[in-house]
């Protein structure tokens, strides 16, 4: 298909390029790329703990979209983010709200006190520090995020990259996850995982979610995959979608009260 309609491959890839990537809005997709949400409802877990909480810590926030999700905030809300953009966007949207968004990179110590809070929450972390966040929790305090799971979207990562390692693909398993939770000093509530169907419907989202998702397929930039790109839009073509799938676990962990 791409070489009968070359400026259709040309264009629908320009498109991709050029959206936005700040925060974590994924409505441009509509119409063009789907996944199925896990069956637990983060958002709805979170908000319901926030309501609970008298101190609360968001780590790598993005733009805060999901935090700012909760209808009730606790009286201390902090989110943390380390993209300047998502910054910027964070402060905008959370500051109104009474939340503290401060700029910390992910790999840095959390610049708070010893059991600072009694909830901690994240969504997508790139990584768990499992003793920051067991330090920065207070006795009894909880841990509430969803991760991104094991091998997650490698069926599109592996068309860019080739085959990937079984070390790379077992990077961020429940299993190891939990290990280092407990190593840290946590005691795992629940720990739940599910596989979810990824739908692209042309390459202009594949694009645009390679670009925003930056850590799927480190340095991807158009012209540097060019080729994987028109053999991917040329399979759309022929199929009319392509499948992947996203992995995602809940993790509930508590500091121990004693």
């Amino acid at each position: 298909m791409p070489s009968s309609h070359p400026r259709a491959f040309e264009a629908l890839v320009a498109e991709g390029d050029a959206v936005p990537t700040e925060g974590w809005d994924f409505s441009w997709f509509e119409g063009r790329a789907t996944e199925a949400r896990p069956s637990w409802g983060y958002a709805r877990g979170m908000a319901e703990r926030l309501g609970r909480a008298s101190a609360a810590l968001d780590i790598q926030t993005g733009g805060g979209e999901v935090l700012a999700s909760a209808t009730r905030f606790p009286a201390v809300t902090v989110a943390t983010e380390g993209w300047p953009p998502n910054v910027a966007k964070a402060t905008a949207l959370l500051h109104p709200r009474g939340a503290v968004v401060v700029a910390s990179a992910q790999d840095a110590p959390l610049p708070f006190a010893d059991g600072a809070f009694d909830l901690v929450t994240s969504r997508h972390p790139v990584r768990a520090h499992w003793s920051e966040i067991a330090r920065v929790l207070g006795p009894g305090g909880t841990y509430f995020a969803q991760h991104v799971g094991p091998s997650s979207v490698f069926e599109l990562v592996e068309h860019f990259t080739g085959p990937l390692p079984e070390e790379t693909r077992l990077g961020r398993h429940p299993d190891r996850e939990r290990a280092d939770a407990e190593a840290a000093g946590l005691e795992i509530v629940d720990l739940r995982a599910e596989r979810l169907r990824m739908e692209f419907h042309d390459i202009g989202a594949v694009v645009h979610f390679l670009k925003k998702v930056v850590w799927m397929v480190p340095g991807f930039t158009v012209e540097a995959y060019l080729p994987q790109l028109r053999s991917l839009h040329d399979r759309i073509e022929r199929e009319g979608l392509f499948v992947a799938h996203s992995a995602r676990h809940l993790f509930e962990a508590r500091r121990p009260a004693g």
